[in-house]
């Protein structure tokens, strides 16, 4: 059952939802996801240079061969969202921040770790291209329930944690 108020996201009814999401279930706005993001930029950059100073430590212990490693490192946005999102939160540091977590909207699960990675890394591919990107953030533009593109091509929602 949906009940819409004006001036707000729709909210759903525990009907159809697995008893651990919040009621109401709100949808999250473009606006904190986007401030969240931002906020996540910075947390990657610090798992980046987590990951480099690993490596090299890695790299000097096995006389060169661990250096290999650093072709992870373009990776690391996605490796970052993969174990957050993936893991018991349901969210990255800058949702969690902005009180936002990543569901499954049909059965309100939890969003396996692969899942979390492909749905990262279709983010970044949208970003990286401005069309694209576009595209993505005119499916949140026009849905009522605020998904991107990314999010409903693999059925998953950003929604407030309360």
């Amino acid at each position: 059952m949906q009940n819409t108020q004006s001036g707000y996201a729709p909210r759903f009814e525990t009907t159809g939802y697995a008893a651990s999401l919040p009621v109401p279930l709100v949808r999250a706005s473009l606006g904190g996801r986007t401030v969240a993001y931002l906020l996540d930029i910075l947390f990657i950059m610090g798992f980046t240079a987590l990951l480099t100073l690993l490596i090299t430590v890695v790299g000097v212990v096995t006389f060169g061969l661990g250096w290999t490693l650093f072709a992870v490192l373009p990776a690391s946005g996605i490796i970052y969202s993969a174990i957050t999102v993936g893991g018991a939160r349901q969210s990255t540091i800058g949702q969690r921040l902005m009180g936002l977590r990543v569901v499954a909207p049909e059965s309100g699960a939890r969003v396996d770790i692969i899942t979390a990675a492909v749905h990262a890394l279709l983010f970044y591919v949208a970003v990286s291209t401005f069309l694209l990107w576009c595209v993505d953030v005119a499916f949140g533009l026009v849905r009522s329930d605020r998904r991107l593109g990314h999010d409903v091509l693999l059925g998953l929602a950003v929604v407030h944690a309360r």
